[in-house]
């Protein structure tokens, strides 16, 4: 218990400084900009590295990677599916809003709920895996053709992943990982401080974005953010129950870990990926407030069900 309620109170208070720094008029909102682009060409690039590089391979290929995978898919489907009925039309908009009812806060919340509320940080692994190393560069390389509006050959399109700053850092420490090698420690550290600031980056941007605005303003897109928060709040722990328990059969401990895990707030990158190819923010800032706020309640209601 004591574990959710810090967790949440660090991401809270971080933003809270960017909303105070933007209403006291020490920075501008063309400032969220610069802090968007150091997180996203420097400081995320190094912690993926850092997180991945020393992540326990044994821990990360387990059927709760497959129960993660399974979960996202099906969450996936049914958002897509939902946003295009509500006439999301916009290609790179239905996929960033897509991805904001599945593409969870695994890092900054997600590491200190697996401490304190499952038991290991390593629970939180196979999902760090799954979103940094395959959703991210589909991702990337989707919103890289649709936004450029230029048509591209297959060689581009896997290729494109390649060039982004963050896949490079994700996939270059799961390398690290699976190879067993040791980075050495002239290399880590600094790597480690640079890592550091990516969280506080993203949050405080977050926080600036914020000042002057309300959730579900008039003319945002209330509808698609409505949809994916209700998706990602309430939708994805029951399925990833239903998938853990029902289909894979896992036991009471890894049921648990999965759906504590599924019941995190979207992630904090999902603004950034936005604000990266300008596609989205609003309904992406919304909804990480919106499940952000809801998450804590609900990760209460299934550490009181389900805690084995």
């Amino acid at each position: 218990m004591a574990g959710i309620l810090t967790g949440f109170g660090i991401i809270g208070f971080v933003i809270l400084a960017g909303w105070l720094l933007a209403r006291g008029g020490v920075v501008a909102q063309s400032d969220r900009i610069v802090l968007n682009k150091v997180a996203f060409f420097a400081a995320s690039p190094a912690l993926l590295f850092t997180v991945l590089a020393r992540s326990d391979v044994h821990v990360v290929f387990t059927r709760t990677l497959a129960v993660h995978a399974t979960t996202v898919l099906i969450v996936g489907v049914l958002t897509w599916g939902a946003l295009w009925l509500a006439g999301g039309r916009r290609k790179a908009e239905l996929l960033v809003h897509t991805h904001t009812a599945f593409y969870s806060n695994a890092n900054n919340i997600g590491l200190p709920v697996a401490v304190h509320v499952i038991g290991d940080a390593q629970y939180v692994a196979p999902l760090l895996f799954l979103q940094l190393v395959v959703i991210a560069p589909l991702l990337m390389a989707a919103l890289d053709v649709l936004t450029s509006g230029r048509r591209t050959s297959a060689g581009k399109l896997v290729a494109g992943p390649l060039r982004n700053p963050i896949v490079l850092g994700a996939l270059a420490g799961a390398l690290v990982a699976v190879m067993g090698w040791q980075v050495p420690t002239p290399i880590l550290q600094p790597l480690e401080l640079l890592g550091g600031a990516a969280v506080p980056l993203m949050l405080m941007a977050f926080g600036i974005s914020l000042d002057g605005q309300r959730p579900l303003q008039q003319g945002s897109p209330r509808r698609a953010t409505v949809i994916a928060a209700t998706m990602k709040s309430f939708v994805m722990p029951v399925v990833a129950y239903l998938v853990a328990h029902v289909v894979f059969g896992l036991d009471a401990r890894l049921t648990y870990a999965a759906v504590v895990l599924a019941a995190l707030p979207t992630a904090q990158n999902m603004y950034q990926y936005a604000l990266r190819y300008h596609t989205g923010e609003v309904m992406a800032r919304d909804t990480i407030l919106l499940t952000t706020a809801a998450s804590l309640p609900v990760t209460l209601v299934v550490a009181l069900l389900l805690h084995p």
